[in-house]
């Protein structure tokens, strides 16, 4: 089957989709994006990418390109003509076409495109079971994190670096040595004492979407979690650790840098998290 994709107000095959070239997206990158998990052919918190594909429009004053509920129906009609069953929905809304400038233009458009795309349950359980390497790298994003912005080349850097290392993602630790994020994660650690612990949301990480559906799954199950910042020798030292995406879920981490995990194996509390979510998923 063809992919399709659509590009304000029309569906298009997507080797044929394409914006203009004065787009602000494509010369400033003046625009925002989600990416929304698909499983069973339901999107995966929905309403939480939603508030914050909003949110971020709001913080960079750029107007949405249409309201809530016709962006619903584009996002289902994209997904139906695609066949998706399990994958994930990429949107992105930029300021516009309008001659290159850099103050906000007066009367330009905002841009919306949607592609989707399948991905398998096998393989991320497979990855699951194995667990995944990480390395950790300064931080030298912009000090607005929490905007979900399409300016991600400090994340490719982060991203290539862990790729040319034989890792799975990088974690980026601040000028204090604490850890913030992953290139396209939140970073979860339990302590040597049991302690669950992930950074609380601020304008230095952005506030993951699985991560926040994951913490309220342990305020149902009784697990106890201490919201903080934690240092790079913490990670290394730490009993567990994990992250969380919308397209990773809860993924075990087994090495950080050169030093092992644990037993090098996925720890039994992030495997039962990962349960605990895939469960919430097949609601």
């Amino acid at each position: 089957m063809s992919r399709i994709a659509y590009v304000n107000g029309q569906y298009v095959p997507h080797q044929h989709a394409c914006v203009h070239i004065e787009d602000r997206g494509y010369q400033f990158a003046d625009g925002v994006y989600e990416v929304v998990p698909i499983v069973g052919g339901k999107l995966i918190d929905e309403k939480g990418h939603l508030d914050r594909l909003w949110r971020s429009m709001n913080e960079l004053k750029m107007d949405a390109p249409m309201k809530r509920r016709p962006m619903q129906l584009v996002m289902a009609e994209v997904i139906r003509r695609n066949g998706i069953e399990n994958g994930l929905i990429y949107m992105q809304v930029t300021r516009g076409v309008a001659p290159r400038d850099h103050p906000f233009p007066k009367n330009a458009q905002p841009a919306l495109v949607m592609t989707a795309k399948r991905l398998s349950m096998e393989k991320a359980a497979q990855k699951a079971e194995k667990g995944v390497t990480v390395i950790t790298v300064p931080d030298i994003r912009w000090q607005r994190c929490d905007i979900k912005s399409v300016s991600l080349l400090p994340n490719i850097l982060a991203k290539q670096e862990a790729v040319e290392k034989g890792a799975y993602e990088a974690f980026q630790f601040d000028g204090e040595g604490n850890i913030t994020e992953g290139s396209s994660t939140n970073a979860w650690i339990i302590d040597q004492d049991g302690t669950l612990i992930t950074r609380p949301t601020s304008n230095s990480i952005l506030a993951g979407i699985t991560r926040a559906a994951l913490i309220e799954l342990l305020k149902e199950k009784g697990i106890k979690l201490e919201l903080r910042s934690f240092t790079v020798d913490e990670l290394r030292n730490a009993r567990e650790v994990f992250l969380t995406s919308s397209s990773s879920y809860v993924q075990p981490v087994v090495q950080v840098d050169d030093k092992v995990i644990g037993n090098g194996k996925p720890g039994s509390v992030s495997l039962e998290l990962r349960t605990i979510f895939k469960d919430y998923m097949d609601r």
